[in-house]
């Protein structure tokens, strides 16, 4: 009798990682899809952007008729139409995860509802729409999104000096996740010591990975010859060097004082692991990079690829050499990693803008 192979996305919870999925809809919500994925594979969160909202709204049947009644309304901008749709399915994705929310003290059970991206370069504004939102939402287990731009980066630290849980966004390089670490450790160092309860405040930080290695693999096969072979592996030692960065962040010594009043740390999440190159491996980013204390955030389609052939063993901490000659070896043929991540941002940054006003568009 063959044997039954378990779900490998089950196995994940064992080895420290949690799955969270990177899509949100009034059809994933109304029509059970959502509440089955929490219950069979152990979804343990979910994040949105202005993509995800767009492809939504002007896809899902679900949000037709009530869009008419808010554009029959004249006193309302084309912003507050969305904010009103997106807010209704944030609340009710937080409500389908309170449970794990309430189950795991906060570790677990959150969505992540993005800030407008015109406001990436203007902390103040950062700051006052991620507090205006949280209030909107009114849910525990809600993340407020913010780029790791350097407005950004002075929005986060504000952010959960105030108490809320931030999901940053858009980081492509260690600088990036240098610099986001150190803002959410002054933040939450302030809200301590303003006699904020820091257990409930939560922030992730995502690191976007398949898009690293479209850009970088474009530049190697420019380069040619040797570099050739450096193709693919790029983000996965990016990531892995990111890891170390954060074992070195919150370690006992460092984080130490801060954990034992509360405070968490701030975990890395694996961003854009849909594999763009149909070269590589469908589950490159989660194979890869599997290790404890760590978040993955997955499309659709690359949740059920894991499902059907993913293999879950602990992979984060492994071939870390090779990670660093990675790093080195692009280094001699010129590309550096951290300008390349900031070129990177800023074309991150612009595709969602586009997405924003597709969505305001839709609105309006």
């Amino acid at each position: 009798m063959a044997k039954i192979n378990p779900n490998p996305l089950l196995r994940l919870h064992s080895l420290g990682q949690r799955i969270w999925l990177d899509n949100l809809s009034r059809t994933l919500l109304q029509e059970g899809t959502l509440k089955k994925l929490v219950a069979e594979d152990r979804i343990a969160g979910v994040t949105s952007n202005p993509t995800i909202f767009f492809k939504a709204i002007s896809e899902s049947p679900h949000y037709r008729e009530e869009l008419q009644k808010l554009k029959s309304d004249p006193a309302l901008t084309a912003e507050q139409r969305y904010e009103t749709l997106a807010i209704a399915d944030i609340q009710a994705a937080c409500d389908l995860l309170l449970p794990q929310y309430k189950s795991t003290t906060g570790d677990d059970g959150y969505v992540s509802l993005e800030v407008s991206p015109a406001l990436a370069h203007d902390a103040a504004g950062t700051l006052a729409a991620g507090l205006r939102l949280k209030a909107a939402v009114a849910r525990d287990n809600l993340l407020i999104k913010v780029p790791a731009t350097d407005a950004g980066l002075t929005a986060i630290e504000e952010l959960v000096a105030h108490g809320c849980s931030v999901n940053v966004t858009l980081m492509f390089s260690l600088r990036h996740v240098r610099d986001v670490a150190e803002a959410y450790v002054r933040g939450i160092s302030r809200h301590v010591e303003a006699g904020g309860d820091a257990g409930k405040v939560k922030s992730v930080a995502s690191l976007f990975l398949s898009r690293v290695d479209t850009l970088i693999d474009r530049r190697l096969e420019t380069i040619g010859g040797e570099a050739l072979a450096l193709r693919g592996r790029s983000a996965v030692a990016l990531a892995k060097l990111a890891y170390q960065d954060y074992l070195t962040t919150f370690s006992d010594a460092a984080f130490g004082a801060l954990a034992k009043r509360g405070a968490r740390p701030q975990a890395m999440l694996w961003a854009s692991t849909g594999t763009k190159n149909p070269a590589y491996n469908d589950v490159l980013y989660i194979e890869s990079l599997i290790g404890p204390q760590t978040i993955n955030t997955v499309p659709d389609a690359t949740l059920a690829a894991f499902r059907d052939h993913g293999k879950a063993e602990a992979t984060l901490e492994t071939d870390i050499d090779a990670a660093r000659e990675q790093f080195a070896a692009l280094q001699r043929f010129g590309i550096d990693m951290d300008a390349a991540g900031q070129e990177l941002q800023v074309e991150g940054l612009k595709q969602f803008e586009d997405s924003f006003r597709q969505l305001l568009a839709l609105t309006a």
